[in-house]
């Protein structure tokens, strides 16, 4: 008989465990995954940017698509870098960084990314410049409006 109630005792035990275990809270991830906001970006124009980002532990990228800046010319694939800034927790500053884009068509819009950066549990980030060099002409946008539906939290 003590054996009958060791057998159940265990199967009772192990299916509590693996009710805790299934209820354990998933990996946190970034929300919202897109945002919009506007850009500044001087003589070279201005427009709408998408934010699209992802996250991997402390590693998040973010993949950047703009009608602020187009292209004269074709630009081949993996040409374009690219420096994001974002205000991180209201505060610091968090920098997403890379040479990835598709080949942007004469007239295209820029799109960038991903841009590879390090976040932290918890961090919230709102994009604040955009920094593009193709060909070694550099061009500074500023966000002209706060990131819709809000800043991306980690």
């Amino acid at each position: 008989m003590k054996h009958g109630r060791l057998t159940i005792g265990t199967v009772l035990l192990g299916a509590l465990a693996a009710g805790t275990l299934a209820a354990a809270p998933v990996a946190s991830a970034v929300e919202p995954t897109t945002a919009t906001l506007s850009f500044d970006c001087g003589s070279f124009g201005s427009g709408e940017a998408t934010l699209t980002a992802t996250q991997d532990g402390t590693a998040a990228t973010i993949s950047v698509s703009t009608s602020a800046i187009t292209s004269p010319f074709p630009i081949s694939e993996n040409s374009v870098s690219s420096t994001l800034a974002l205000t991180r927790n209201g505060s610091d500053t968090a920098t997403f960084t890379g040479n990835a884009n598709p080949a942007i068509p004469a007239g295209g819009a820029v799109t960038s990314g991903p841009l590879n950066g390090t976040v932290a549990a918890g961090d919230s980030l709102e994009a604040k410049s955009l920094t593009v060099v193709v060909f070694g002409i550099t061009v500074t946008c500023n966000a002209t409006s706060p990131q819709n539906p809000g800043p991306f939290v980690f």
